[in-house]
C-alpha cells in the first residue's frame, strides 16, 4: 500500500493551489490524484480567463482582493510569463441596475479598489461595440484584466512538485476508508494508498467524493456555463478592450484572438458531467451580441464550450475539516471564482488544514460546519460595511442602496 500524508483529489485549479501553498508552509508529502488525462480539464480550463475583484459575493470580494498582489507579482520563478495582464473590466447598465452599479462604485472605493464611474458616451469610447443609448453609465476597474490560466495551474503544480508533492493522472478513486471517524485510506483504480487527510477538490463531483467517505453531502450544485467565440463583420476593430458586462441584460463579452468572446451568463443546474454545449444557449448569447451590441453582431460562432461551476447555497466557499469524518478536509464550492481567487483560498486552505485557523477571512464563514448547524440557505453577511452593501445589493434592496450613495 502507498502511502502519502496528504492525498489531494482533484488536479483542477482549487486542488493544485492548495497543493502549492501546502509546499509553502513546508509539507512535502503530498500526492494529488486525477481521473482525467490532464489537471484543470473541467471548470478550471473552461473558464473566461478573467480576474475581476467586485462581485455579489461577499466573501469572493474579500478573497479577489487578497489575491491580487499575487497575480501581479507571483513568486520568483513560478511562472516564466506575466499571469496577469490588466485590461480593466467595465460594468455597464440601465435603470434600476444603474443604481446597483454606482453603489459597486462606492463599494470599491471603500475597500480599495480603483474604480470610475462613466457616462454613456465615455463607457461607448472605452468599448466602441456598446450603444450609448441602451445604457445609462458605467464603472471601469482599471486594475482587473485577464489571466494565463495555463500558467497560473501549471505554476501551482509544478511548484507543488519541486517541494516533493507527486501529480498521478489518470487515477479515478473509487473508495474512502474510515476507521473510527477518522480517515485511513482512499482506494483507486490504481490500488490503495495510506493517508492521514483527503482534500475534496473535486469540483461538481463534491457531493460523491463525500459519499464515498460516508460523510453527509451539502447543498452544492453544480451549474453550467456556456462561452461562444464569434466572428464579427471585421468593419469594428477590435482593440484591447476591458471585459465588458451588462448587468440590465445578462451577458459579457471581451475581445478574443480577432474575434469576440461572450456568455450569456446561463447558470443550470445539472448532475455532473463533462459538460456539452447547448445550441439553444449558445444561440441566446449571439442573440444578445446582435441586439445590444450590434457592431459586433456574430457572423460566425468559431468555437464554443460548457463548464461546470459549483455554487454552495449561501455563494461562500466550503473550506475546512469536515464535522463528521476526522481528516475530511473539503475545498469546493468556489461558484466560478475559483480561478480569481485561487491564491487565497489555496493559502486559507492550506492554513485551516495545517494549523486550524486562518487569518485570511473568518473561517466559520467557509466552513462545512455552517450547513450542519441549519443555518439559512441564504444568511446576509453583514460583518463589515462592504459586506453590508454587497447583501442589500444581492438581495434587490436598491432603495438602501440609493440611500447609501446620497450620503
Amino acid at each position: 500500500m502507498e502511502k502519502a500524508e496528504i492525498v489531494i483529489i482533484g488536479a483542477g485549479i482549487a486542488g493544485a493551489s492548495m497543493a502549492y501553498h501546502l509546499s509553502r508552509l513546508g509539507w512535502r508529502d503530498v500526492l494529488i490524484l486525477e481521473r482525467e488525462q490532464s489537471p484543470g480539464y473541467h471548470a478550471s480550463g473552461r473558464s473566461a480567463a478573467v480576474f475581476t475583484q467586485l462581485s455579489q459575493d461577499d466573501v469572493f470580494v474579500r478573497l479577489s482582493i487578497l489575491s491580487a498582489p499575487f497575480f501581479r507579482s507571483p513568486p520568483e520563478g513560478f511562472s516564466e510569463v506575466p499571469l496577469l495582464r490588466r485590461t480593466g473590466t467595465l460594468l455597464v447598465a440601465r435603470g434600476a441596475q444603474w443604481i446597483f452599479l454606482r453603489a459597486y462604485a462606492a463599494l470599491a472605493r471603500r475597500v480599495g479598489i480603483a474604480s470610475q464611474e462613466l457616462g454613456p458616451r465615455e463607457a461607448e469610447e472605452k468599448v466602441p461595440a456598446l450603444e450609448k443609448k441602451l445604457l445609462d453609465g458605467g464603472v471601469f476597474l482599471p486594475e482587473d484584466g485577464l489571466l494565463d490560466v495555463h500558467a497560473l495551474l501549471w505554476g501551482y503544480l509544478n511548484g507543488a512538485r519541486k517541494a516533493g508533492a507527486r501529480l498521478v493522472l489518470e487515477t479515478e478513486v473509487t473508495g474512502i476508508r474510515v476507521k473510527d471517524g477518522r480517515i485511513t485510506a482512499v482506494a483507486t483504480n490504481r490500488g490503495e494508498v495510506s493517508c492521514q487527510w483527503i482534500v475534496n477538490a473535486a469540483g461538481a463531483w463534491a457531493n460523491r467524493v463525500a459519499a464515498l467517505a460516508g460523510t453527509r453531502a451539502l447543498p452544492l450544485t453544480p451549474c453550467r456555463r456556456h462561452i461562444i467565440v464569434a466572428r464579427t463583420d471585421g468593419r469594428l476593430p477590435l482593440n484591447d478592450w476591458p471585459l465588458t458586462s451588462d448587468f440590465s441584460h445578462h451577458f459579457y463579452f471581451r475581445p478574443e484572438s480577432g474575434a469576440i468572446l461572450a456568455s450569456a451568463m446561463d447558470q443550470d443546474p445539472m448532475d455532473p458531467c463533462d459538460a456539452r454545449p447547448d445550441e439553444l444557449r449558445v444561440a441566446q448569447a449571439a442573440d444578445l451580441l446582435t441586439r445590444y451590441t450590434p457592431k459586433i453582431a456574430p457572423q460566425q460562432i468559431s468555437n464554443k464550450w460548457a463548464g461546470l461551476r459549483t455554487i454552495a447555497a449561501d455563494r461562500a466557499p466550503v473550506v475546512g475539516e469536515d464535522p463528521e469524518v476526522k481528516g475530511f478536509f473539503w475545498l469546493a464550492g468556489q461558484a466560478g471564482h475559483g480561478i480569481n481567487t485561487s491564491p487565497a483560498v489555496g493559502h486559507m486552505a492550506a492554513e485551516l488544514l495545517t494549523q486550524g485557523a486562518t487569518t485570511l477571512v473568518d473561517p466559520n464563514l467557509v466552513s462545512p460546519r455552517r450547513f450542519h448547524r441549519g443555518r439559512l440557505s441564504y444568511p446576509l453577511i453583514v460583518a463589515h460595511r462592504s459586506g453590508f452593501l454587497l447583501s442589500l445589493l444581492s438581495h434587490g434592496r436598491q432603495d438602501s442602496c440609493a440611500s447609501i450613495l446620497e450620503r
